[in-house]
């Protein structure tokens, strides 16, 4: 048995499927299908960096199978405390090097903010916290179509789990003027007021430059319909087609994007600016290949966890020790990812059950 179990995995039966769109005969067509038998590496690149975007998030992203495995045909993406990795004093006195990580002999992915060597301080801690983001950056992205996740989201205080997308080749400049689509960005926490664990969010990023990004014009939060997201799994899916952008939950639709003419127009920009999309379709900047990010954060300084919902919150994101706040506070946030377990739960993990994406109409579109 363990000898066909090794034949099938070395002929790809396990692995993701990816269809060329132009060998498609009837529509919709499936184009990429994985429901994680295994972690396929020739399709999900570990990203490795400790940047968190520039967004001074708590984790840092590594390769590395205690925060990124298969079982039971699902993925789980689950937070670990860098202390478990390393002694809890190098936090503050060692140094992180992610130079030469990458399981796929690649150097660090990330150098921005840090990204890729940090020296701890007393004050300026090495991210305490191991994760994981996965991309198909190099061996799949599509322009239009459907993508269907069947996700369900951790519980565990001050997680940011998502399922998202960015573009393959930036053709518009960087973030956010090349666009951004969130399928699905929730929070771990039980009790953060009106941004627990029982709402997730769908968002399109977009703008000339950073900071101008019009993502509150093209965002939709919304509630589970009994319990939480994090209690069982649930469906997201983005129908994008080359006029409009449709999110849905379980079948419900939550937000069409639809910018008219264009979105600039549709953001009505002051013409002191100058329309990066101008040479775009419609849809620009979204009318080019994007490919697809699976990733848990937790905390984080940009204000997806604003100050002043609970009291119990263990850093200001105005503080330049948030990092030293956060791990300071861990008894009072600890014991919701272990949820009486001893150890940090599967329950504080992303788990996915598949990715799919299909062609709707034909090859293009």
């Amino acid at each position: 048995m363990k000898v066909l179990w090794l034949l099938m995995l070395a002929s790809g039966a396990l692995a993701a499927d990816i269809v060329d769109p132009s060998s498609c005969t009837a529509f919709p067509c499936l184009i990429f299908n994985d429901e994680f038998d295994h972690l396929d590496h020739e399709v999900w690149e570990h990203e490795i960096t400790m940047s968190g975007g520039g967004n001074w998030e708590f984790q840092a992203y590594l390769n590395n199978r205690s925060v990124s495995y298969t079982r039971d045909s699902t993925l789980f993406i689950k937070p670990q405390l860098m202390s478990d990795w390393k002694d809890e004093g190098f936090l503050s006195s060692g140094e992180l090097n992610l130079w030469g990580m990458n399981g796929r002999g690649d150097v660090c992915t990330g150098n921005s903010y840090y990204g890729c060597d940090r020296v701890g301080t007393a004050t300026n801690l090495v991210n305490p916290i191991m994760s994981a983001r996965l991309r198909t950056l190099n061996d799949f992205a599509f322009r239009y179509g459907r993508i269907e996740v069947r996700a369900k989201m951790p519980r565990g205080d001050w997680l940011w789990p998502a399922v998202w997308m960015l573009p393959q080749y930036w053709p518009y400049g960087p973030w956010p003027a090349s666009g951004e689509i969130d399928i699905v960005e929730s929070r771990g926490n039980d009790d953060y007021g009106s941004l627990s664990n029982a709402v997730a969010g769908s968002t399109m990023h977009w703008g000339p430059f950073w900071p101008l990004n019009f993502y509150d014009m093209t965002a939709v939060e919304y509630n589970a319909n009994s319990g939480s997201f994090a209690d069982d799994f649930h469906v997201w899916r983005v129908d994008w087609t080359s006029t409009d952008i449709r999110f849905y939950v379980d079948d419900e639709l939550k937000m069409t994007v639809d910018p008219g003419t264009n979105f600039w127009e549709h953001a009505g920009v002051d013409n002191i600016y100058d329309n990066p999309w101008a040479s775009g379709d419609k849809l620009a900047p979204f009318d080019q290949k994007f490919y697809i990010v699976l990733n848990v954060a937790v905390g984080g300084t940009n204000g997806f966890f604003p100050d002043g919902i609970v009291s119990n919150k263990p850093w200001a994101n105005t503080s330049p020790q948030a990092f030293l706040d956060f791990w300071n506070a861990r008894d009072s946030w600890l014991p919701t990812w272990e949820q009486g377990e001893g150890k940090i739960s599967e329950n504080a993990a992303l788990q996915v059950d598949y990715v799919k994406v299909w062609k709707l109409v034909s090859a293009d579109e």
